[in-house]
């Protein structure tokens, strides 16, 4: 079904956006102004998990709410999960202690989770595979703008307002998100008399969180080779084992494990994975050099990101429009890849005294890269599957994409540790060399990964 020529149609990708804003802005807003926040509720100890809380939350329910969405109905599952949101926000907000605002930062997550998924599987059902590159191309922009504004925003909320600004301003982008989607959004809803996999959907979380706080907290808060790293190591493969032999009997699996057996989901998946890790290297690290290497303020960083944003906005634009003229996909992401492998490359070689012209190139080059390739990887995978999987296929993309995120966060991080031998601007640029040249193979592996590809020419309908 496409409504593209239609008013309900701007209207509702319109809402989209506005969800994808919020779900995206919130996986970063909240990093520079966790220092205000622990000035004021204390807690330094825990503040890792003002940014953990939302992740997990966000990543483990992820599949839940495709596989929930493909059986009771796109609409009201979307309209749940805007609301779980906003009153995470709402709370967070409020907060009068580090405990409380670790608590609604994970109800927080368990909505973002929703918003994400949902609003990719929306746009798939309501416009058509051939058209779907410029539209998802749109919702790739709209998570680049939030990973390099967020940290800008959050920055100037607590300088100049509140911290709790931070997460007030949700509320109404949030409400005019529900708005536009109660009257706008019309989809045919097929209820099926059928029970959601609840014993599958709390064995996939429980070894997913698990897998994370390995992920999180090794080499942080425990010593890699600690009793605590390995209970959870442990309870993560025994809880994914499990998770494994409930699907294979469950009759409305949460994760339908006849999905691995396409090449396309699987090759896309591990793809995104590989692609999120080494973006993180950059989108995560790159503050962090200008603002120690090169004495940046942290507003000043935000805005000498804006070369990668205008770039990667760019690309993803122009392979949208190319992917909706001619139905063909393949080469963006093989290309998108080797350009962020060689811009990784290349940003090894900075310094504490590069100047700032010479870093922006090597970041344009990076995002033109990067900007070809998550959304027309995501495009894949809806090709690919049936109408009645396009939750859950969506969602396990989101899935895969957000354990590359956690993943590669931990992984630099711990390089970066290891590297930093001693204060100062050269120590602080010789430990994210290497950060960024230990990215560059990943990237490159995920453009090996994408030429397995087989590429099924995109459907008109």
């Amino acid at each position: 079904m496409s409504q593209s020529t239609s008013t309900h149609f701007r209207a509702t990708f319109a809402g989209l956006l506005l969800a994808m804003l919020l779900a995206s802005l919130d996986q970063t807003i909240v990093a520079t102004a966790l220092p205000t926040i622990v000035r004021d509720l204390g807690g330094l100890d825990q503040l890792s998990w003002v940014v953990t809380a939302y992740l997990l939350g966000a990543t483990v329910t992820m599949p839940l709410w495709g596989r929930a969405s493909d059986l009771y109905g796109r609409k009201p599952l979307f309209l749940a999960a805007i609301g779980v949101f906003l009153a995470g926000s709402a709370l967070s907000g409020a907060a009068q202690d580090l405990t409380q605002l670790i608590a609604f930062r994970a109800l927080q997550g368990l909505g973002a989770g929703g918003l994400m998924t949902l609003a990719m599987a929306i746009v798939a059902e309501i416009v058509s595979p051939r058209e779907r590159g410029r539209y998802q191309g749109y919702i790739q922009m709209v998570f680049v703008i939030a990973s390099v504004a967020g940290p800008l925003l959050g920055g100037l909320f607590a300088d100049h307002l509140s911290w709790r600004w931070v997460f007030y301003v949700n509320l109404p982008i949030g409400a005019a998100t529900i708005a536009l989607i109660v009257s706008a959004l019309h989809l045919p809803v097929e209820r099926k008399p059928v029970r959601i996999d609840s014993l599958g959907a709390a064995l996939l979380a429980g070894g997913l969180t698990c897998l994370l706080l390995v992920t999180t907290w090794g080499g942080r808060e425990y010593a890699w080779d600690s009793a605590e790293i390995a209970g959870l190591a442990a309870g993560a493969v025994a809880l994914l084992v499990l998770f494994v032999a409930q699907e294979r009997r469950a009759a409305e699996p949460i994760l339908p494990l006849r999905l691995f057996r396409q090449p396309v989901f699987v090759i896309v998946s591990a793809a995104l994975f590989l692609t999120t890790l080494a973006f993180f290297a950059v989108i995560v690290y790159m503050p962090v050099y200008l603002q120690v290497a090169t004495g940046a303020t942290a507003t000043e960083s935000g805005l000498l990101l804006l070369p990668l944003l205008l770039a990667a906005t760019a690309s993803t634009a122009i392979a949208g429009r190319v992917i909706s003229r001619t139905g063909r996909y393949k080469a963006f992401p093989v290309t998108g890849l080797a350009l962020m492998a060689v811009g990784l490359a290349l940003l090894s070689g900075i310094g504490a005294n590069t100047a700032y012209g010479g870093v922006a190139l090597l970041l344009v080059f990076f995002g033109v890269g990067f900007g070809m390739v998550s959304q027309v990887l995501t495009i894949a995978i809806q090709n690919a599957v049936e109408r009645s999987e396009l939750g859950i296929a969506t969602a396990s993309a989101n899935l895969f994409r957000s354990l590359g995120g956690a993943v590669g966060v931990a992984l630099f991080g711990a390089l970066f540790a290891g590297r930093l031998h001693g204060p100062g601007p050269a120590a602080t640029a010789d430990a994210l060399s290497g950060v960024f040249l230990a990215a560059a193979p990943v990237a490159a592996l995920g453009a090996l990964v994408v030429l397995t590809l087989k590429e099924v020419p995109l459907r008109h309908a």
